[in-house]
């Protein structure tokens, strides 16, 4: 939930299927609004109106449901097993293809499980390690990629581990972008909204590198910003190089400013 309109048909569905889940980042943001545990300006600042849609969108029990969910899940056989959204630090700290190996071996090194299954980065990745294995399984909703097919990994007994198996699934694009509309998402959720869609279109990351744009920058959080924006962005780009280059164009700018 909290990256698109659908969010109590995703908690209806994993319910009425019985999956053991865990609770993420955006889990937490949604609580967050329906609680009002933001900053107050959150709660009528335009750049926020998708966050407050997809809160006010689900029902008291949707939120009874996400605010019960654990932080982690432990699966014992063949061999331990710890599956969380994030890393064992923070539902926000994401493992790809960037971490080094000695910091994945320091996350493994500090849980009693051998293998590691995050999310998170939307980037499926398996990384054998010198004490483990730390498996991404990408996204569903959102890969980053460049592959816009629903991704996910299914995690097969083998001897006395766990071999990952990822799969790809199309679906139909239009359709769920007909959902944005009919919902009232795509109406009400400003610049949000647009971002999200250019991410379900080519599989790589916007919303997050524009609000680090704008807010670096100084450049206000809204749809005519946008294109501003893609003129200097390279999606193809780590953020973490990407956040770097804005941080030396701001610090160029003061200086000119001085």
């Amino acid at each position: 939930v909290g990256r698109g309109p659908q969010g109590s048909q995703v908690i209806e569905e994993v319910r009425a299927r019985g999956w053991r889940t865990v609770r993420g980042n955006h889990e937490e943001y949604l609580l967050d609004f329906r609680r009002r545990r933001v900053p107050g300006d959150w709660l009528s600042a335009p750049e926020w109106a998708a966050s407050r849609w997809m809160a006010a969108e689900l029902s008291a029990d949707d939120v009874e449901f996400i605010a019960g969910l654990p932080g982690s899940l432990e699966i014992e056989r063949p061999a331990p097993m710890l599956v969380l959204h994030g890393s064992p630090r923070s539902t926000n700290e994401g493992l790809g293809p960037w971490t080094s190996d000695r910091k994945l071996e320091r996350h493994v090194e500090g849980i009693r499980a051998s293998t590691l299954v995050c999310a998170h980065t939307h980037r499926p990745m398996e990384r054998p390690v010198a004490n483990g294995l730390v498996v991404n399984v990408g996204s569903v909703g959102l890969p980053f990629n460049r592959d816009r097919r629903a991704q996910y990994a299914v995690f097969h007994s083998e001897g006395e581990g766990w071999r990952p198996e990822f799969r790809q699934v199309d679906y139909d694009l239009e359709e769920t972008l007909r959902a944005y509309a009919a919902t009232g998402f795509l109406e009400r959720g400003g610049v949000t909204v647009r971002l999200l869609e250019l991410e379900l279109r080519e599989a790589v990351p916007y919303l997050v590198p524009f609000q680090k744009w704008a807010r670096l920058l100084g450049h206000p959080m809204e749809s005519s910003a946008v294109d501003r924006f893609m003129d200097l962005y390279d999606p193809d780009e780590s953020l973490q190089a990407f956040s770097h280059g804005l941080r030396e164009r701001a610090r160029a700018g003061s200086q000119r400013a001085d």
